[in-house]
């Protein structure tokens, strides 16, 4: 299948979904929705890095809160709508993740874990002290409640929702146009065997600070409607744990060496999170992904996607 027509594929099924959304007249499967497709975009946008290129980023928080905070920053100044808002906390962490980049990717394994880990922990101390975005005490967003477009007036929630299923439909796609070109040919070989790939010739340093820049944009692109979603916007929750934690244990369920692993994951894990939210409490979210992380490395080491590709190959083999 090639780009266009996958692009068409993409664009259909999120159609689908908003119009699934919008018989459904619920608001809460707005909210929650959207934050399903937050995850997408983060597991995906992770992926890129950690699936592709093996380089597993424990920051990701860091570049969610720098798109969020992004959004904070402008609404001081001059309120922007949040589409512009996207494309500017996409330059701000797609500039800090090529800035990272340059500096930690020359460590390895454990070592570059470590040290994007040391950056979410710094962005966190720079923006509890700078009160201009609101320090430790945190910044109130105010948003409309409707919005109008030709006439017609929605929910301001529903219009968060239409752009962050637009933005996974478009980082979805970027990601599998990326994992069957050269650069996502150039990925596999750092993952697979990165020594014999710079012996072969092969630019290591340069397509890992595009992975860098890819993904630290995608996610910073996520983040930046983040305060106008919740409303108020504070450290902890910008730099919370479970946007850490969720970007990396879902691609790892769906399984890391293909597009489809992130988008499983995300749909798997974000909706159990969800279900919990609404029956038990949010308290048990993490624990959630715990147990299912646990238990998919020993059923399924390679996710979902390797467990199926796994059967398959078994099936066919004669």
């Amino acid at each position: 299948m090639n780009g266009v027509k996958f692009s068409c594929i993409a664009i259909a099924v999120g159609l689908v979904v908003l119009a699934f959304a919008h018989w459904l007249k619920l608001d809460y499967f707005y909210f929650a929705g959207y934050t399903i497709l937050q995850f997408i975009v983060l597991a995906t946008a992770w992926n890129i890095l950690g699936g592709y290129c093996g380089y597993v980023n424990f920051g990701s928080a860091a570049f969610f809160a720098l798109g969020a905070y992004s959004s904070v920053f402008m609404y001081k100044i001059i309120p922007l709508p949040v589409p512009v808002l996207m494309l500017i906390g996409a330059v701000v962490s797609g500039i800090v993740g090529l800035g990272m980049g340059y500096l930690t990717l020359r460590l390895r394994g454990s070592f570059f874990a470590i040290a994007t880990l040391a950056l979410a922990v710094v962005l966190q101390t720079l923006v509890v002290n700078w009160d201009f975005v609101g320090g430790s005490r945190g910044a109130y967003i105010i948003r409309p409640e409707t919005i109008e477009f030709g006439g017609f007036s929605i929910n301001y929630i529903e219009y968060l929702f239409v752009l962050m299923l637009g933005l996974a439909v478009i980082v979805l796609t970027i990601a599998r146009t990326i994992e069957r070109s050269r650069l996502g040919f150039g990925f596999a070989t750092i993952r697979d065997d990165e020594m014999a790939a710079e012996a072969s010739g092969v630019p290591t340093l340069r397509l890992k600070l595009i992975a860098t820049t890819l993904s630290g944009a995608f996610m910073g692109m996520a983040g930046a409607p983040f305060p106008y979603y919740i409303g108020y916007l504070q450290p902890s929750s910008a730099f919370g744990l479970e946007y850490a934690v969720n970007s990396i244990a879902m691609p790892m369920i769906g399984g890391t060496t293909s597009w489809v692993g992130p988008l499983v994951g995300a749909v798997l894990l974000g909706s159990a999170q969800q279900y919990a939210t609404v029956t038990i409490s949010s308290a048990v979210n993490l624990l959630i992904v715990g147990l299912m992380l646990v238990g998919f490395v020993i059923i399924a080491p390679n996710g979902l996607i390797g467990l199926v590709q796994a059967r398959l190959r078994a099936w066919r083999r004669p």
